[in-house]
């Protein structure tokens, strides 16, 4: 048949197999799973387009060849059990029509997570549209700052274990839950293979315009996500998204509910919240008691709201108060989340994977919080296929209030984003300026790495937001107010 996709599997004996290869093992996500199947025990071999670092030495350190290009050959080499697709291979891949052809077992990512992992753990799944990863790592580092020993993949790198995936022996397997795509022959949602028994949705706000068509469609895959989670588990929700909070009471789990403002109506809330250099601090009240104080070295609303939600699944998989604070106060956070990069003669730089607008608000928020006497200097690419587009337009013209000056990079077209539908930045940059925010934008990265260089002063803080490398902005930058400071590059 013409639309046959070959011998697919959704479900697979982990002990059925032994040697796996990876087509796309380059991705952020593939690599860290080849890694984790690696500590598993398996025979890993992966391929891609390119492989170059820090994935390609990430794959050499861990023992996993990875060849380049695409090739039928590969397979040859391989001689896999089981080949895994990952979710940016087309089907008119020649290793992917290679593997059809010659009805090799095949995976999406997705499915071979759920099988040959989380079918045999107490799966925690982190699903929403912002904050899945810093929270789904500080899930993990609760877990094992308590003795848990659990497993995790998320999709950032965490500090405290230089890396994104860890295997434990302990029965929790945390897992950032992604509502993108599962694989060129299934379009659903791939939290839907991640058998959630805890699950936190830290908010439901449209994106990802390129696979759902608008808010109601996105929603729906949320549905059926929380329905899921079985009646003996627990489903963590935000209160401040009441359509995630609906959509949460539409599966058979018991609902519980947080929020970052105090005195809402919810079961765990901040009381004496307050921040500062070292991050936030604020007593924890469940159902109205209180349980005590936590300390967490992260700033913002949001991240407030992104421990909440931990403490909420935490006390439900049984931990005491006492383990909860001790993991919270020591997290490192995660790299590209607030993390500072340099400080160069006083023009402290800040890098952070905010694309979505309310993910800029809050992240500007955030780092306002923490230097509340410096000038902030917001520079933002719009990368994301969302983001790219206008229906946001309005949204990112309110999402840098606390920023006394925004630079913006103009996206190149792209095929994805109809012709007509691009986000307008200089509209965005007058709407910003009517503000009394100082804006401008540029259409390439060089000019705003010199702009930004020759005209930070000491104490700006420069907080660069994209959810891609943005043209190696950051690094061209750092280079170049090294040099304007006499040190070299």
């Amino acid at each position: 048949m013409a639309d046959d996709n070959g011998n697919v599997l959704d479900t697979l004996d982990p002990k059925s197999v032994r040697r796996i290869h990876l087509v796309g093992v380059a991705g952020t996500g593939m690599g860290s799973f080849a890694g984790m199947l690696k500590a598993a025990g398996y025979d890993v071999t992966g391929s891609d387009e390119n492989v170059y670092p820090p994935m390609s030495d990430m794959l050499r350190t861990w023992g996993i060849p990875a060849s380049s290009p695409y090739s039928p050959a590969n397979l040859d080499a391989a001689k896999p059990d089981l080949v895994i697709i990952g979710n940016v291979i087309r089907r008119v891949n020649p290793e992917a029509t290679a593997v059809r052809e010659r009805g090799l077992k095949q995976m999406s990512f997705p499915a071979a997570l759920g099988s040959l992992f989380l079918d045999h753990s107490h799966s925690v799944v982190v699903a929403g549209t912002h904050g899945k990863t810093t929270t789904s790592s500080l899930m993990a580092h609760v877990l094992v700052s308590a003795g848990k020993d659990p497993s995790f993949l998320v999709g950032g790198v965490t500090q405290n274990y230089a890396g994104n995936y860890r295997v434990g022996k302990g029965p929790h397997f945390v897992v950032e839950g992604d509502e993108y795509d599962t694989a060129y022959w299934d379009k659903g949602s791939k939290f839907l293979h991640y058998r959630p028994r805890t699950a936190i949705v830290t908010s439901v706000e449209f994106d990802h315009a390129d696979i759902f068509r608008d808010l109601p469609h996105y929603e729906a895959t949320f549905e059926k996500f929380v329905r899921l989670v079985p009646k003996d588990g627990q489903l963590v929700v935000c209160a401040a998204y009441p359509n995630a909070v609906r959509i949460a009471r539409g599966g058979t789990a018991p609902v519980i509910t947080y929020v970052a403002k105090e005195g809402a109506d919810a079961d765990y809330t901040p009381k004496n919240l307050s921040f500062g250099p070292e991050g936030a601090r604020f007593n924890v009240l469940e159902k109205g008691q209180d349980l005590g104080t936590v300390t967490l070295p992260m700033s913002g609303a949001h991240n407030v709201e992104n421990a909440l939600a931990v403490i909420a699944a935490a006390r439900g998989l049984g931990l005491s108060f006492a383990e909860i604070q001790q993991g919270l106060s020591t997290f490192q956070g995660v790299k590209r989340r607030q993390e500072v990069r340099a400080e160069i003669e006083g023009v402290l730089v800040v890098d952070d994977f905010a694309h979505h607008p309310t993910a800029v608000r809050e992240t500007i928020a955030a780092i306002r919080h923490r230097y509340p006497d410096r000038r902030l200097w917001a520079i933002f690419e719009p990368r994301s296929n969302t983001s790219r587009r206008n229906i946001h337009q309005e949204d990112y013209a309110h999402a840098f209030p606390g920023a006394a000056r925004a630079s913006l990079k103009v996206p190149e077209r792209h095929d994805k984003v109809p012709e007509g539908e691009e986000l307008n930045v200089p509209k965005l940059i007058e709407a910003l300026k009517g503000q009394g925010i100082a804006a401008d934008g540029a259409t390439d990265v060089q000019t705003l790495v010199d702009r930004v260089a020759s005209e930070a002063k000491a104490g700006d803080v420069l907080l660069v937001m994209s959810n891609g490398a943005f043209g190696g902005f950051i690094e061209k930058l750092l280079a170049a107010l090294k040099a304007r400071a006499g040190k070299g590059t």
